[in-house]
């Protein structure tokens, strides 16, 4: 009998938690609809969003958190979607990419761009580390720079376990960015007199989602659409080994903490926590994919689940921010951004000239 009550009370605790869960989800589902919506307005009246819904939920979650403060009712919720949610998002992220279709493109390309992805990390990071910013607000910048921007950031933010304020306003700074470059960048053409395969290059190296390529390279024509979108699909797999390798670091510094804080404490520490498991399933469904393991079929309906995911995440971060914070690092996160794109733009000008 008292076993069975035991399990009878694990039970009833399992489903509270469940049930306080809900109602901070449901609210960042409705934040999501609503940019959902937005983002297909766009669509229909541009043919592709300038500004994606992941960026209006935030916007729009920041708005609903100014306004009204969600009680402890709501709070559960959010931070699982914040979270968790995430987490689940970015495993699902991995059925899309193919490492077989990344290997065909040809070394000397994807050595280069992974050379200029290395480098704008570091210099990214020096320079918001030299205005001021924090450690984590510095390494969501450089890996949104210099690697896929908000998706970039969305991944690494709970490796490094960055809080609300930093996440949304460093992908709030970058998708402004990102929205101008698409605007801009096709006008380098003439001036500097760019191929298409120049172009693509440039394009797939300097502008951050996918969808943003290819608003940036259909007027230029479809081989500079084919080959950005190449490039940019390189870029996004260097975020694998960078989330690894900010993991591994994470856990080492975790650890050197226990250890001066007691030797048990520092035991304690599992390997095989080392790597996230959502990192882990990433690899393990790119894995799949790249030996068509994952039928083709499948793909369209779990990319749409992540990225929903993604939206539902970012309104849960949105109506965790405090705007008042943002204004406190909005000058610096604006120069930090700017630089750093403006660096990244100039080294990709420099190695598209190298592919004549």
């Amino acid at each position: 009998m008292p076993e069975q009550e035991q399990d009878q009370g694990q039970k009833q605790g399992a489903l509270r938690r469940i049930f306080q869960l809900i109602p901070g989800i449901l609210l960042c589902g409705v934040v999501t609809v609503i940019s959902l919506g937005i983002q297909a307005a766009e669509e229909r009246v541009f043919d592709h969003p300038y500004i994606e819904a992941l960026v209006v939920a935030i916007l729009l979650g920041m708005a609903v958190r100014t306004a009204w403060e969600p009680s402890a009712r709501w709070r559960s919720g959010i931070a699982f979607s914040a979270k968790q949610l995430l987490e689940v998002a970015v495993m699902l992220l991995g059925a899309s990419i193919s490492f077989a279709a990344i290997v065909a493109s040809g070394g000397l390309l994807i050595g280069a761009i992974a050379v200029t992805v290395v480098i704008m990390l570091a210099v990214s990071y020096g320079l918001s580390r030299m205005l001021g910013l924090k450690t984590k607000l510095a390494i969501l910048i450089a890996c949104g720079n210099s690697i896929c921007g908000n998706s970039a950031i969305a991944a690494v933010a709970p490796v490094i376990e960055a809080d609300g304020d930093d996440i949304a306003s460093s992908i709030s700074f970058t998708a402004i960015l990102g929205v101008l470059m698409v605007l801009g960048l096709p006008l380098l053409i003439p001036l500097l007199k760019l191929t298409a395969t120049q172009y693509g290059i440039l394009a797939g190296l300097t502008v951050y989602a996918v969808p943003q390529v290819l608003a940036a390279t259909v007027p230029a024509g479809i081989v500079s659409t084919q080959i950005g979108t190449l490039v940019k699909l390189v870029r996004v797999l260097m975020l694998g080994p960078i989330v690894i390798g900010l993991s591994l670091l994470v856990a080492r510094r975790r650890k050197a903490g226990a250890a001066r804080e007691g030797t048990s404490k520092a035991a304690s520490i599992s390997p095989f926590k080392l790597v996230p498991w959502f990192i882990i399933g990433f690899l393990a469904l790119g894995a799949l994919r790249s030996f068509q393991l994952v039928p083709d079929i499948a793909i369209a309906p779990v990319t749409k689940t992540a990225a929903i995911l993604t939206v539902v995440s970012m309104a849960a971060l949105g109506l965790g921010v405090d705007v008042r914070v943002l204004s406190t690092v909005g000058g610096r996160v604006t120069a930090a951004v700017t630089l750093s794109l403006m660096l990244l733009l100039g080294l990709s000008i420099g190695l598209v000239h190298f592919f004549k």
